[in-house]
């Protein structure tokens, strides 16, 4: 078995990333496991998924780059590369899930009102922050601390 086979680490990453957003959404705070589920959502899992795509993009690091939509296709076009991609994409969407649900609990937002806000960020990452941030305007909490 190669360890730097893009494909096992693509079927890797989203079985993590899937069981810590399942553990997120199952886990409101009052619930005592929470502040652990939220260490593990927020910075175990994310550093799991930035170690392996770190790795994916020092061995199969290629043609291509970041200067132009066609040099980022021809980055991507790497099946090492596409995978390191999804690996970014599966851990800074996990890590602002937890950022949601952290933020959502510290205003006093029930957790039934942060799951669909969870499932967009899930889904369409910026998507469920946008959703997070409107809801946080028509609940009139603030998105950040002052």
């Amino acid at each position: 078995m190669n360890p730097f086979d893009p494909e096992l680490h693509f079927r890797l990453g989203s079985m993590l990333a899937l069981a810590g957003w399942v553990m997120l959404a199952l886990s409101p705070p009052a619930r005592r496991w929470t502040p652990m589920v939220w260490r593990l959502t927020g910075l175990v899992l994310p550093l799991v998924l930035g170690v392996a795509y770190v790795l994916l993009f020092a061995v199969h690091h290629g043609p291509g780059g970041y200067g132009s939509l066609q040099a980022v296709r021809q980055l991507f076009d790497q099946p090492g590369l596409l995978a390191a991609g999804w690996l970014h994409y599966l851990a800074l969407d996990l890590f602002v899930g937890t950022w949601i649900a952290r933020r959502g609990a510290a205003l006093g937002l029930p957790h039934a009102a942060l799951l669909p806000c969870l499932a967009l960020t899930f889904l369409f990452g910026p998507a469920g922050l946008l959703a997070f941030a409107a809801l946080c305007v028509l609940t009139r909490r603030p998105l950040f601390e002052t």
